[in-house]
């Protein structure tokens, strides 16, 4: 389990600078573009939520409950990853509110932006989100500092 958990991937230094600059960015975006604005006005967007996702048992959370989840992921899941902390699992979750957003909340809307809503941006970021599952956070993460002695990987 800890393996799955805490396992960084490539300790390639060149792989580890761009998987860096890759968790970074995504988590840092994430963060502080849609994750603490959403919970910052909690009060005035939780009104107007109308997306849970339709999938078992999710499907049995109220909106707000729903709400609440998509902040978690977007404050604590991208800043896990920011961090290099549990990164394949907090890409994960970050990912699935990705999918949930482009084709559930965002379904019925055209894929490019032409000045409106769309599913673009969910799916760029569901893109970085899958690399960072395929491939570990690198070797400049939290989670390389777990692999220490003799199991430690050696490139």
């Amino acid at each position: 389990m800890k393996k799955f958990l805490f396992d960084c991937g490539t300790r390639d230094a060149v792989a580890s600078s761009g998987l860096l600059f890759l968790r970074l960015a995504t988590g840092l975006m994430m963060l502080f573009g849609h994750g603490i604005p959403k919970w910052q006005n909690y009060g005035t967007i939780v009104g107007n939520w109308k997306t849970v996702p339709g999938i078992w048992p999710l499907s049995y959370l109220t909106e707000p409950m729903s709400f609440m989840s998509v902040i978690a992921v977007e404050v604590f899941a991208a800043a896990l990853l920011a961090l290099g902390l549990l990164t394949r699992p907090a890409a994960f979750a970050l990912g699935f509110a990705m999918v949930v957003a482009a084709f559930q909340h965002h379904g019925s809307d055209p894929f490019f932006s032409k000045g409106g809503a769309a599913k673009e941006l969910a799916v760029l970021y569901l893109v970085p989100c899958f690399v960072l599952i395929i491939t570990g956070a690198g070797r400049w993460s939290c989670d390389a500092n777990f692999a220490l002695g003799k199991r430690r990987r050696r490139r």
